[in-house]
């Protein structure tokens, strides 16, 4: 059996399940355990089956626990400290594609898993399309809401994702911050404009003074859906525009994914994090600066 630990956010969510169908798609026995990942961590829950009505098979304690030989009975606890631990553990170390993960029929795969690279099968991509699908009907409830779905939808739309908050607390910053500065956001607006002299700027953000002191002007409209499912209604929003300037946030990778434009254009961070190489959370369709 192979288990995947689920945990961070939606988006980091959403790159675990795309391994999850992938390697049931290669025909392996998996599971998600979608307990251990949230266990500690008060800001964030499983949120897929709220998100978008997906299910899958979970992993129970017991099969987590011997798969990580993590029994505490008096005998286990003696013998791992005489012999080590047995584990079945495979932690990811970096954001380098690791084609090692398709080859287990026995793991505990402990990480994010941040590349298309890990869900290569059309079958599995077409699936992702369908599941990954917000209605409006059924996330909008406020009259901004679709004011602004008109509005990008008649546009040359572009979404800028402007992600501060706590990539700007301690133990974050450090690996998030000072990569998508205004310097960075200054230059994809004026390559997107360069290439699109038409595009309107949808700005999505929780620190809107930020954004109204370094992102914003006559194109510019600053994103407030006023919804009580914020996360869903951003998503889908951003989904929508025509083309994207993404913050370094997996957040942002599935909303430019989920728009299958040919003609869409999607400006990145040349650099993703500060502290481990992530070469493959990009793809062929980026633009890096």
């Amino acid at each position: 059996m192979i288990i995947i630990r689920m945990m961070g956010g939606l988006g980091n969510q959403m790159f675990q399940y795309a391994l999850y169908l992938q390697l049931k798609a290669l025909g392996k026995d998996v599971k998600i355990d979608n307990y251990y990942g949230f266990r500690d961590d008060e800001q964030r829950d499983p949120v897929l089956e709220d998100m978008f009505g997906i299910t899958y098979d979970k992993a129970t304690d017991a099969e987590v626990v011997d798969i990580t030989d993590s029994y505490m009975d008096i005998f286990s606890r003696i013998r791992r400290k005489i012999f080590g631990r047995k584990t079945k553990e495979y932690e990811e170390l970096t954001g380098i594609f690791d084609p090692k993960v398709f080859e287990f029929e026995e793991a505990y795969l402990n990480g994010y898993f941040q590349s298309d690279k890990y869900f290569p099968d059309k079958g599995v991509v077409e699936q992702l399309r369908r599941e990954f699908t917000f209605k409006p009907d059924e996330v909008f409830t406020s009259a901004e809401s679709w004011e602004l779905y008109r509005q990008i939808r008649e546009t040359e739309s572009v979404s800028i994702h402007v992600r501060r908050g706590d990539y700007l607390l301690p133990g974050a910053i450090e690996t998030y911050g000072g990569i998508c500065d205004t310097d960075y956001y200054k230059r994809a607006i004026d390559l997107m404009v360069s290439e699109h002299p038409d595009a309107i700027f949808y700005v999505f953000t929780s620190d809107k003074q930020w954004c109204e002191e370094n992102v914003s002007g006559k194109k510019f409209h600053l994103v407030d859906t006023r919804e009580e499912n914020e996360d869903a209604a951003d998503m889908l929003l951003m989904s929508l525009c025509k083309h994207h300037i993404l913050a370094n946030s997996s957040y942002s990778w599935w909303s430019a994914w989920m728009n299958d434009s040919p003609e869409k254009m999607v400006i990145v961070p040349k650099k993703w994090l500060n502290n481990k190489p992530m070469d493959d959370i990009y793809t062929a369709r980026m633009t890096r600066i």
